[in-house]
């Protein structure tokens, strides 16, 4: 590499390893829109690797919108553990928003960790 300022480095870098093809942005909404959560595994990870698909989506200019990330991550939930905490959070609301969705998830998830560590 001879480029000497942060902005070359970066277009180089991001040239070779941002891989913006058609392949690549199919693969990835892909991912997302079969995201699914695995039974036993916290809230906290589901969003934290929920949070890195959309991290890599947005390095390839694929901006998914603040409703579909809500509708997509509570779509996730398994329905036998988490349907009476979603009917209850999107109980007589007209919208909901990213952070306070998974602010509350992350929220429940310190609980249920409570009381697991109390047992």
């Amino acid at each position: 590499m001879n480029e000497t300022s942060a902005k070359q480095i970066w277009e180089t870098l991001a040239s070779k390893y941002l891989m913006k093809s058609v392949e690549n942005h199919l693969h990835l909404k892909m991912r997302l829109y079969h995201f699914l959560s695995k039974k036993g595994v916290f809230i906290s990870d589901r969003i934290n690797n929920y949070m890195k698909l959309l991290a890599e989506l947005a390095n390839v200019d694929e901006v998914i919108g603040d409703e579909n990330k809500v509708v997509l991550l509570l779509s996730s939930l398994p329905d036998d553990r988490y349907e009476t905490f979603v009917l209850t959070l999107i109980n007589g609301k007209s919208s909901l928003n990213y952070v306070e969705v998974t602010t509350a998830l992350v929220n429940l998830d310190l609980r249920k960790k409570d009381l697991m560590a109390r047992r």
